[in-house]
């Protein structure tokens, strides 16, 4: 005879415990928003790997880690909507979990794209520093006593503070300012408006905890920060193929040229 517990693991899940994606997509707005970021994320990501090969050898590792950024957070979005929709739940732990690993990687497309230009190894450093931090600390503000919130995201605050310092007064910044590369300042430029327009969705987000500010807007969290990655995650990888296609272009334009130049007189 089997023990209770394996007799409750082998019977069958009462029919109203689970929610049909079918049917909760067409009621549920933010079940809705797991379901569809999963896709585009995954989509980006494939996109991304395919298009690889038709981007200058300068943007192959800023593009591949465009795609596993896509593709991480596509995997725990898989597993963020399951709960979602089978416990009615915020899947705070699997979301930290992917912003620990997407943000630092986002962070480390800033030092991508200066490396060739001269960017010292402690500019990445500061970066995943400050990328971490903010995660580490905004997570106990949102799993840690609710009163402590506004402290733990404050104190968060500080390792974005790093980010937007060295992205746009820092090193990196200086070495911007000085590249020929126009491509590559352009990335750069509309990268750093992602961090500090973009990722102000994120302080909106966290807000709406109790005994914040945005606590009587009753704002849904998931909702929120379900925008935030797709727009940011999809929107950082599709400037830098937008600028590693543009730079195809340009080669492939003076290569052109050259091959007339070669070409004698008729």
């Amino acid at each position: 005879m089997l023990p209770p517990l394996l007799l409750q693991l082998a019977a069958s899940p009462p029919a109203s415990s689970l929610r049909p994606y079918y049917l909760a997509l067409n009621t549920d707005l933010v079940g809705g928003t797991f379901f569809y970021s999963m896709f585009a994320l995954f989509g980006g990501a494939l996109f991304l790997f395919l298009e690889r090969g038709n981007v200058p050898r300068r943007w192959h590792a800023s593009m591949t880690l465009a795609g596993i950024i896509c593709f991480v957070a596509g995997v725990n979005y898989y597993y963020m909507q399951g709960m979602y929709f089978n416990t009615g739940m915020g899947p705070t732990r699997f979301r930290y979990v992917d912003w620990l690993f997407t943000v630092p990687m986002m962070c480390a497309q800033f030092y991508l794209l200066m490396r060739p230009a001269g960017a010292q190894l402690g500019s990445l450093v500061r970066l995943l520093v400050g990328g971490i931090w903010m995660i580490v600390f905004g997570y106990f503000g949102e799993t840690r006593d609710a009163y402590w919130a506004i402290v733990w995201g404050a104190v968060s605050t500080l390792g974005y503070l790093m980010i937007i310092y060295e992205v746009w007064f820092g090193a990196l910044a200086r070495l911007a300012n000085q590249s020929s590369d126009v491509q590559v300042v352009r990335a750069f430029t509309r990268l750093s408006y992602f961090i500090l327009i973009g990722w102000a969705v994120y302080p909106l987000g966290y807000m709406t905890l109790p005994f914040n500010v945005f606590e009587a807007l009753h704002l849904n969290r998931n909702l929120i920060y379900n925008f935030g990655d797709v727009i940011n995650k999809l929107g950082f990888a599709l400037v830098i193929y937008d600028m590693a296609r543009k730079a195809a272009r340009l080669k492939k334009a003076k290569k052109q040229a050259a091959k007339r130049e070669l070409q004698p007189f008729a």
